[in-house]
């Protein structure tokens, strides 16, 4: 266990793979307790901040620490437990097993049985891995994360392809433990899971930080709230300009989302404009549309 006052801090985090520069400045923290959510589009750089937090990749400039140490030494000592995206698992191998190898290669670890259970994969003890389904592969991982009894959890999209019911499942297992001594750190595309289960939300665009806060801040940017509508042949290219409106974007629905910075003006302005609107809906902005809007605005802190 450490007593660091942070478990993760990387400060200035620069990735350069060849000519492409892939963070740009990247600060990222995690205190002792606290579950911090990374969002960003495919190709925002989380999996590349990842990997440097885990030691994978050494930062092009800036400086990165966990649990007081180099990332390569936190890891060997136990002190990270990781869950990667793209990470396999050997073919023929019994889940029971395959924890009970992974426990030996740290100082302290907790007992495999004990790790399988935290991870809601008891049942699987004795299943070979590569008769796993895809959401039971994850809860293995999952396993293999915590057997290390990390101070730093790292999870890198952990719920992706799973079904709802499924990642109802995963998080319920993992939410027993955030909190206490142990920090969280996931990287996600799940909007909703990064409100239902965040303490902190860092959003990364570009290579760049471009929002953080709590889930509350970081959607009170986007707005108050949203509105909703139908709007004929009006498409959101053309509602975009409308007075009190930040973003606007065309839905599977035929209706059009408007994230609003004042949604009554936005409101009068719509209807002097398209007095056929209908279907009308309007609610407080959420994280998802903050999102929306950051992508949209190309936001910087």
């Amino acid at each position: 266990m450490t007593d660091h006052p942070l478990l993760l801090d990387l400060q200035g985090v620069h990735q350069r793979y060849g000519d492409r520069e892939v963070l740009h400045g990247v600060d990222l923290r995690v205190a002792p307790g606290e579950t911090v959510a990374l969002l960003g589009p495919n190709g925002a750089g989380k999996s590349t901040a990842v990997s440097v937090l885990l030691g994978l990749a050494r930062p092009t400039a800036g400086t990165a620490t966990v649990c007081g140490r180099a990332p390569e030494d936190a890891v060997a000592a136990g002190c990270v437990g990781a869950m990667l995206q793209d990470a396999g698992l050997p073919d023929n191998t019994k889940v029971g097993q395959l924890v009970s190898l992974f426990a030996a290669l740290y100082p302290r670890p907790m007992r495999p049985e004990r790790a399988l259970q935290l991870a809601d994969a008891a049942d699987l003890a004795d299943r070979s891995s590569g008769a796993l389904s895809g959401g039971q592969a994850q809860r293995v991982r999952l396993a293999l994360a915590l057997v290390a009894d990390p101070d730093l959890l790292v999870l890198d999209e952990p719920t992706a392809a799973m079904d709802p019911e499924v990642r109802r499942r995963f998080w319920t297992a993992l939410r027993s433990q955030a909190g206490g001594r142990r920090g969280l750190l996931f990287a996600t595309h799940h909007l909703d899971e990064a409100q239902a289960v965040a303490d902190r939300v860092v959003v990364l665009a570009g290579g760049r930080t471009v929002a953080e806060g709590t889930p509350a801040e970081v959607a009170a940017r986007a707005g108050g709230a949203v509105l909703r509508a139908r709007v004929g042949d009006a498409v959101a290219a053309e509602l975009r300009v409308l007075p009190g409106v930040r973003s606007a974007k065309d839905g599977d629905d035929g209706r059009v989302t408007l994230v609003c910075s004042d949604s009554d003006l936005a409101l009068r302005a719509l209807l002097a404009a398209h007095p056929d609107a209908h279907d009308l809906e309007v609610r407080p902005a959420d994280l998802e549309d903050a999102f929306l809007t950051m992508a949209a605005e190309g936001w910087t802190r």
